[in-house]
């Protein structure tokens, strides 16, 4: 794999084995194969107008128990991710790896030092000084919840500027370290709203932070960001309030089948625990590139993780999916037994 491919590309993946988009099933993606129930009619929306988004800071901030002022949205996820290292101007940057590759192309885009930890083996590493932390919780590809408050008194201690990534937490009944934002002045969390809310198209995410550094954010960003498409839509999703539980309910229900599924698999030495959608796999005897090819005829995508910091060619993730397309996994699995 290239250095900062992600997975979730079923154009070229259809068009190598030579069959319709709509018959793949993608278990390379993470985004949340549950949609919420909208009435939106875009039909009727009105364009000519510049947005305004003063509804969906209100409706962002009662989802995570926030002021609006203590808000920022951007265009993804992604987007924020490039926008605060610019903005934070540091020299060092602490990744606890594997995490989401974004953020190692963007410390590498922005000249930082890049120092990676290995979160499976030396987690109380010391990071430096005045450095720029970012913590992925759940992490990514493997999906485990981290306990983290030694580690940001830790970070404090260091004087450090903490970036958490909770873009998976929905998934969850864990805490989020929002209660921390009031408490440390260089802390800011990244929620991606894309994919609990099954929406990768829709390009929201927020950036939650104490409201002296969002007013200073703000100077430095675009008026501008997203659009109404983008901000209606998720307004609409917001409304189902019945979506959340239902949600996680599913996703663990059917998490729960796939890990039961994968541990009866002869071609997986290690499975992860994960509270996420996704589960991180070591192969046994195969590379990933090999078990994608056994998954072809069933026109099945996974993730080959090898491109993450300290993996390699054995480890895949898989997505928790509809009962219907893990099925398709698992005649898979057993018929290569």
């Amino acid at each position: 794999m290239t250095q900062f491919q992600h997975g979730g590309d079923i154009l070229q993946f259809a068009s190598r084995i030579k069959c319709p988009v709509e018959e793949v099933i993608d278990l390379s993606s993470n985004i949340n194969f549950i949609q919420p129930k909208t009435n939106i009619d875009f039909n009727h929306l009105n364009i000519s107008n510049y947005p305004n988004y003063d509804k969906l800071y209100s409706s962002i901030a009662t989802l995570y128990g926030v002021n609006t002022n203590q808000i920022e949205l951007f265009n993804g996820g992604s987007s924020a991710i490039f926008s605060l290292f610019r903005f934070f101007n540091l020299q060092t940057s602490v990744i606890y790896s594997p995490a989401y590759l974004e953020y190692k192309k963007a410390s590498e885009l922005f000249n930082y030092r890049t120092t990676t930890i290995n979160r499976f083996g030396k987690l109380e590493q010391k990071v430096p000084t005045n450095s720029l932390v970012i913590f992925v919780n759940p992490s990514t590809p493997d999906g485990k919840f981290y306990n983290i408050e030694k580690l940001i008194q830790r970070w404090i201690e260091q004087k450090c500027t903490i970036l958490i990534d909770e873009s998976f937490l929905d998934f969850t009944n864990f805490q989020s370290a929002i209660q921390y934002i009031n408490q440390y002045d260089k802390l800011y969390i990244l929620k991606s709203m894309t994919k609990f809310y099954s929406s990768a198209g829709i390009r929201v995410g927020t950036i939650l932070s104490n409201s002296n550094n969002i007013k200073r954010l703000k100077k430095q960003e675009p008026l501008w960001k997203i659009s109404d498409f983008d901000s209606h839509y998720l307004q609409a999703v917001l409304k189902d309030q019945k979506f959340p539980k239902i949600s996680k309910e599913i996703n663990q229900q059917n998490r729960a089948y796939l890990v039961d599924m994968l541990k009866a698999s002869k071609h997986i030495k290690t499975l992860f625990p994960s509270s996420a959608n996704y589960i991180l796999v070591q192969l046994n005897n195969l590379t990933a590139k090999e078990f994608q090819e056994l998954l072809i005829p069933y026109k099945i995508m996974i993730r080959d993780c090898s491109n993450f910091d300290f993996l390699d060619e054995q480890y895949v993730r898989i997505a928790v999916k509809s009962k219907k397309a893990l099925k398709v996994l698992e005649e898979a699995l057993k018929d290569n037994l």
